[in-house]
């Protein structure tokens, strides 16, 4: 019994764990994130408005560190990169809470947004140089589950320290995190050699992202998925409340569902099509599909039961269709320049972040949540056909 519940995690290398111990420890010591609004409004007596403008500042921020950091990646490697991040992430976390002004806390929101995110493409890359290409798949999967672990630890043990601490103990607990992480990066992580992670084909021609024409429509399928996917933690919650009558705890159990499933149900499944040799865009098809269906539930009826059914759904349909879309962006990256890669494929979620509250927010307060749970229907519609034309060039080409 024991066996069969860790064969799925069975031959992913020491780096890989090693590099989701780390990210563990960095995504639960991200306290700050889910308590912003609170500390803005409570203890800095901001406006709804100018907590708006903030949240609005961290997601450009993501676009321009995620930018910076597939460019900066390429140039001097995933390595320094990220222990670089996670220091100067703790630095600036300490320092945040000293800012009171508005257009300070902007700008310490903005900076603390661009050096977190640079990060996130030199991780993928890390990772694609640490793992086998048979793995690939599962070593993302093992790196989905620290963070999604790390972000469910986070907020409760932001609970506790608040209670004791208050938010200034968030701060320091952050920053004192992520300055941990770095030193368990340079102790126990090491670079590997470019000879033991270039490709075969020295010759292959590198292609920019911003030029590759099947990566640019991959982009926007993986953009208006995650368009769709943000509704969940922003409208969803309001739908929840508003129109199902369910209050915070209840909302929080729900919402909880979801890590719960993807921790205990994705490597296996993901291990399992693995082996069955699936095409990464099909099962990614898959999973919009059952996206589609988490949305179109709701319409049906107004039993309070469809929510669980809708947010099994939307779990499932995120297991098949986040680790295999990022198994494919870096399969797609050609050594050298799988920051660029990464970075591109980040900034879909990042530009997803930006919008997607907004927007839904928008439809919802002006047509309704039926109405909107359609649109985001059709935009996830509109994925599928890209990723169908995606494969008809691939197949065009090949």
């Amino acid at each position: 019994m024991l066996a069969k519940l860790t064969k799925p995690y069975t031959g992913l290398s020491s780096e890989v764990w090693i590099l989701a111990l780390i990210t563990l420890i960095n995504r639960a010591g991200a306290m700050v994130i889910p308590f912003l609004a609170l500390y803005l409004t409570k203890k800095l007596d901001f406006s709804l408005v100018q907590v708006g403008w903030i949240m609005s500042t961290y997601g450009i921020g993501s676009v321009v560190g995620t930018f910076l950091g597939g460019k900066y990646t390429d140039k001097i490697g995933y390595y320094k990169i990220m222990y670089r991040s996670l220091f100067s992430t703790g630095i600036v976390f300490i320092a945040i809470q000293f800012l009171t002004d508005f257009y300070l806390i902007c700008l310490g929101i903005f900076v603390l947004s661009v050096v977190a995110d640079i990060f996130r493409p030199a991780m993928w890359v890390a990772l694609s140089a640490y793992s086998k290409e048979e793995n690939r798949t599962r070593s993302v999967t093992l790196i989905r589950l620290a963070i999604n672990l790390g972000f469910s630890m986070g907020p409760a043990l932001g609970g506790f320290i608040i209670a004791g601490l208050g938010y200034n103990g968030l701060f320091w607990v952050d920053g004192i995190t992520c300055i941990i992480a770095a030193f368990m990066m340079l102790n126990l992580l090491y670079q590997k050699t470019p000879e033991q992670t270039k490709e075969d084909n020295k010759d292959e021609k590198k292609l920019s992202p911003y030029r590759d024409k099947q990566f640019i429509i991959f982009w926007f399928s993986i953009f208006l998925i995650g368009f769709g996917f943000m509704q969940y933690f922003s409208t969803m919650p309001l739908f929840y409340n508003k129109m199902m009558g369910l209050d915070e705890q209840n909302i929080g159990w729900l919402l909880a569902l979801n890590g719960f499933f993807i921790f205990l149900t994705e490597m296996p499944i993901v291990h399992y099509l693995e082996r069955k040799k699936i095409n990464k865009i099909n099962i990614v098809i898959y999973g919009n599909i059952l996206f589609i269906l988490s949305f179109m539930v709701l319409n049906m009826t107004s039993w309070v039961g469809i929510t669980i059914v809708g947010m099994l759904l939307m779990t499932f349909g995120e297991i098949l269709g986040f680790p295999f879309s990022n198994s494919y962006a870096l399969d797609r990256a050609k050594k050298g320049n799988q920051g660029s890669y990464m970075a591109f494929y980040s900034i879909s979620f990042s530009t997803a972040y930006i919008l997607g509250p907004n927007i839904g927010m928008q439809l919802t307060d002006n047509y309704g949540f039926k109405i909107t749970w359609y649109v985001m229907g059709i935009l996830i519609f509109i994925s599928i056909f890209l990723l169908l034309w995606l494969k008809r060039l691939v197949k065009i080409n090949s």
